[in-house]
């Protein structure tokens, strides 16, 4: 199932990274018409995530590999991103490290459940699925830093939005952190 439609679109959250990277490079094109295109396909990448998952279970197209790639076309589109806002000016360093790290962190903290077999005491929280939720709102505001539909100041709302799922990547941090605590605790003696 390396192959499926599932995991080609999940493969191609990772063929994205260079491409909306590259954006910003294209002679030809205004800033504000840069920052359109890379807002777009951001989106059309990210919404991937959600239709590869809902056709894995639709057409029965579920594997081990792609449970593995999907989490990490995630944190990689998610990472990239935010290390385009901080080269932009748009988002402060501050906040690549907090959700860079993050990511690191628990994906180490999860590999390491794994191998003692209790991945079920750091599987996927509310918590964590509502910083993704405002990340991947926060990232296409601040890619298109502009005035959206004539009313919304995208880079008033995305510095928030950023910095909200800052506070949630924290949060969601100590809360598996939290969890997994008692397994630390008990193979440390």
């Amino acid at each position: 199932m390396f192959f499926n439609l599932p995991t080609l679109l999940t493969w191609a959250r990772i063929v994205a990274i260079p491409l909306i990277v590259g954006v910003f490079y294209l002679d030809g094109f205004s800033t504000a018409e840069q920052n359109l295109i890379a807002t777009v396909m951001f989106v059309v990448f990210a919404l991937t995530d959600w239709a590869d998952g809902y056709l894995a279970r639709r057409l029965n197209q579920t594997s081990a590999f792609g449970a593995f790639l999907d989490p990490v076309a995630d944190k990689i589109l998610v990472c990239a991103s935010v290390l385009i806002l901080v080269h932009l000016g748009r988002a402060d360093v501050f906040v690549a490290l907090i959700i860079i790290g993050r990511e690191i962190a628990i994906s180490s903290l999860r590999e390491w459940m794994a191998i003692i077999g209790a991945t079920k005491s750091v599987a996927v929280h509310m918590v964590g699925k509502l910083k993704t939720t405002v990340q991947m709102v926060a990232i296409p505001f601040l890619l298109f830093d502009g005035v959206a539909l004539g009313v919304v100041d995208t880079r008033i709302w995305g510095t928030w939005l950023i910095w909200a799922s800052a506070v949630l990547t924290i949060w969601s941090m100590v809360y598996y952190l939290q969890k997994a605590l008692p397994e630390i605790r008990a193979r440390s003696r």
